[in-house]
């Protein structure tokens, strides 16, 4: 490790460290434009110079162009280093427009900071400022090229770090342009991290613009709760309004960025139709009144049939202390549940994922990134986990190999070995690799001559770093299981090896853990239609949005003597409920969540709860009146108002919530706050792990000749519950559509662009289709979007005739 002096301080850093990070390590921060920890160095925009005393180098250098070495003496505050900064600044100034007061950037400006810090104060060039039109970057991203200082970090991010081509670095000297060829909207799905990344105003966030200054905002660490990876964000509100999410570095979740759904996804937390006033059979009341009404309705159930007369359904989207105490009321009053999934498959799907997951196997999301090579099995990461394809990448960038075994047409933006293979083939593919790498003599399954399974096997095996990156939404748990058994293989032959799950929900982990057994809400509703379950709660768990069988919902909710629902979202259950009670997002209650590696962690209030301002005024000034409380301020966050429905309401808060932590399970056994960021005890989830038998429903392996496999899946825009009620997403979600291989379309004598109708159980849904030569024959792929009437299967993978498929007659 090089030894070196930084104004007079010394320090040791590691080999190949660059003098600007070995400084900001003594807490000594070089001024920077061009250089980023994400990105490297590239020498651009020359502010970053340091004066070289003594070593191996000499005179005025780039510190973030020079590796740390033995010897060296370093002056940041030299008077030529300091000339140096300060002309560097006037002339990247020269050009750029005075427009900090109406700049959405200022405040927190980096060109602004560091103008200050240099002494620039007078603009002494007389001559004419060149300047740029700006282009159209679509609803997200707002362009203001005249403010650009060419450091080339959003060109460097956008092409190099995530893999997309459209906006990219144009023009020659003076005349450098940053944008498309074209204006229109990005086709990155993390485009919005280039308003982070640009040290100026040339990238703002354009859905938040002119809502206020950093200073004006409530500012508070968070998490983003669209997907099971649980990257970590900065959310600022206003006027009890959030208006805007940035990126939080973590080094081992999300590092320095997050994806579009997660910036832009948080408007359902303020919408005009979100529910805030309580209400008994649709009729508005005082929420202490419904409260007490609810749990009269639960005692009059519980006297009149028995405790398991009373089931409660929630949610991956629930934070920790609601599943926890959702767990305590079940288990100390004897209610059936919790379901946390919505058919048994899914319910078994998590159960397995978790209990594979060993601590000698997990990863983290970083540790992907540094992966040599990555096997991802049933999973497509730019839809179903966003922030997974960008490590992807970075496996890619680094010389590694990325290979996919998947039914869908996968897309990623990076060179990739995809096989596309019908769902019936994963497992086989799966044994067979187990069987190459550590099978002993063992005969391997037959597989299609199509894949080369050997040279896979024997590429996994030679590399230093392998990682088994596994889904959990398409697959059976016989294939999670196989993936979890690779892993081990791999595991055994000397080398370090990961596996990575992708789970179904931002606390799919947590939720996984609320019982010893799978149980769905498919497991529920058996229970309705037998009659012995009478009286439902549902916490946070939108079952007309989520469950897959709208009509056997609707007919198992009718046979109910009572509905209680609570949640933050507007849903139709919600005015046929007899209680409804209105709870509080993650942004008013804070709380923590599980991510799909069991990494424990906290996102903290960031608002008081109330109507946004804009609303009480009319997108005017506020009513003018006084009053003792905050209009529309009810709702109470889900885990006290379970603690209130189980009868704690007379308990201290903080000591139920304490008491209902304790024995959530034996993984989480300290509070939360002790152990942030920190993984739970996974050795302690493994005990309880469950040996998965033959997937529930039909087996793919006895799919008729003239059967297909109907998969309804994630999108990254316009799927997921919370973020497909975001203004700003809406605008760039594509309409939605269902994917066949070319031979499916010939064979089914339909058309592209033209609706096909599926007929199965009696339901109808017509889509779209849209041939896609990328993804598997005998295979039907369906967005589960929120414009598309999908719940109509009564699963998410089905088996249906091709007979049941026909085209809409015009």
């Amino acid at each position: 490790m090089p030894t070196l002096t930084i104004d007079n301080r010394e320090i040791n850093v590691p080999a190949g460290t660059k003098v600007i990070e070995a400084a900001e390590r003594l807490g000594i921060m070089i001024p920077r434009f061009c250089f980023h920890p994400a990105l490297g160095s590239v020498g651009a925009c020359r502010v970053c110079a340091v004066s070289f005393k003594e070593g191996p180098v000499k005179g005025i250098q780039m510190s973030c162009m020079v590796d740390a070495r033995d010897g060296m003496v370093i002056s940041t505050t030299d008077a030529e280093a300091v000339d140096f900064r300060r002309h560097v600044i006037e002339f990247l100034m020269l050009n750029h427009p005075h427009d900090c007061p109406v700049c959405d950037e200022g405040g927190h400006c980096l060109l602004q900071d560091l103008t200050v810090a240099g002494g620039h104060g007078l603009r002494r060039y007389r001559g004419l400022k060149r300047t740029h039109t700006n282009q159209d970057l679509g609803p997200l991203v707002q362009h203001e090229m005249n403010r650009c200082i060419q450091c080339y970090r959003c060109a460097r991010y956008y092409q190099e770090f995530t893999g997309y081509r459209d906006l990219g670095v144009m023009g020659i000297g003076s005349r450098v342009y940053f944008g498309r060829s074209v204006p229109g909207m990005l086709e990155s799905p993390f485009a919005g991290n280039l308003i982070d990344i640009c040290p100026t105003g040339v990238y703002t966030d354009k859905p938040s613009r002119y809502t206020g200054r950093r200073w004006d905002f409530q500012r508070q660490p968070s998490l983003c709760i669209h997907c099971s990876l649980g990257c970590n964000l900065t959310a600022s509100a206003r006027y009890r309004q959030v208006v805007r999410h940035e990126a939080r570095p973590n080094p081992e979740v999300n590092g320095h960025f997050i994806c579009d759904r997660g910036r832009y996804g948080y408007a359902y937390a303020c919408i005009a139709d979100r529910p805030r006033q309580a209400m008994s059979a649709g009729t508005p009341g005082p929420i202490d009144e419904i409260l007490a009404g609810a749990c009269k309705a639960i005692q009059q159930t519980v006297d009149q049939y028995d405790p398991g007369s009373v089931a409660v359904v929630t949610s991956s989207r629930c934070s920790l202390e609601t599943l926890a105490e959702v767990k305590q009321a079940c288990r100390q009053r004897g209610w059936t549940g919790p379901a946390t999934a919505h058919t048994n498959r899914q319910a078994l799907n998590q159960k397995t994922a978790v209990g594979c997951l060993r601590p000698e196997l997990a990863v983290s999301l970083a540790a992907v990134a540094e992966a040599h090579d990555v096997l991802v099995i049933g999973a497509d990461p730019l839809n179903e986990a966003p922030m997974l394809a960008l490590s992807l990448r970075q496996v890619q960038r680094r010389g590694g190999h990325v290979t996919v075994i998947d039914p869908r047409g996968v897309r990623l933006p990076f060179d990739f070995d995809h096989w596309a293979v019908h769902p019936s083939a994963i497992s086989a593919i799966v044994e067979a690799l187990i069987q190459e790498i550590g099978g002993h003599g063992k005969t391997a399954p037959a597989v299609s001559t199509t894949f080369d399974v050997t040279t896979l096997a024997r590429r996994l095996n030679a590399s230093p770093r392998p990682i088994v990156v596994c889904g959990t939404d398409i697959l059976t748990p016989r294939e999670i299981n196989l993936a979890g058994d690779l892993a081990r293989a791999l595991r055994r032959t000397h080398k370090v090896a990961g596996l990575f799950y992708t789970l179904t929900g931002a606390n799919a982990f947590a939720a996984a853990l609320t019982h010893d057994q799978p149980v769905s809400t498919e497991t529920v509703l058996d229970r309705i239609e037998d009659g012995s379950v009478r009286l439902l709660v549902t916490v946070e768990q939108d079952l007309w949005r989520d469950f897959p069988d709208r009509n056997r919902l609707q007919a198992a909710l009718k046979r109910l003597d009572h509905l209680v629902v609570l949640d933050y979202i507007d849903s139709p259950l919600n005015r046929e409920a007899g209680h409804f009670i209105p709870t509080q997002p993650l942004y008013e209650s804070g709380g923590h969540w599980i991510n799909q590696e069991g990494g424990l962690q906290a996102a903290s209030p960031v608002m008081a709860g109330g109507e946004p301002i804009e609303i009480t005024g009319s997108l005017d000034h506020p009513p003018r009146v006084f009053d003792s409380h905050i209009p529309g301020d009810e709702p109470l966050a889900a885990w006290r108002a379970m603690a209130a429905l189980a009868g704690e309401a007379e308990a201290d808060p903080a000591m139920q919530l304490k008491t209902a932590l304790a024995d959530f399970h034996p993984a989480v056994n300290r509070l939360p706050a002790e152990v942030p960021g920190q993984r739970i005890d996974l050795e302690a989830v493994a005990h309880d792990r469950v040996e998965s038998g033959p997937a529930p429903g039909p087996a793919d392996d006895d799919t008729p000749a003239e059967a297909i496999v109907l998969l309804l899946v994630d999108w990254t825009f316009g799927t997921e519950t919370l973020s497909a009620m975001a203004p700003a997403l809406k605008k760039v979600e594509a309409a939605p559509v269902a994917h066949l291989h070319p031979d499916e379309i010939a064979r089914l004598e339909l058309a592209e662009g033209k609706p096909v109708t599926i007929s199965l159980n009696g339901n109808r849904m017509t889509v779209p289709v849209k041939v896609d030569p990328r993804m598997a024959a005998g295979v039907m792929v369906i967005p589960r979007h929120h414009l598309l009437e999908w719940q109509v299967f009564g699963e998410t993978r089905v088996i249906a005739e091709r007979s049941q498929l026909s085209a809409e007659s015009e």
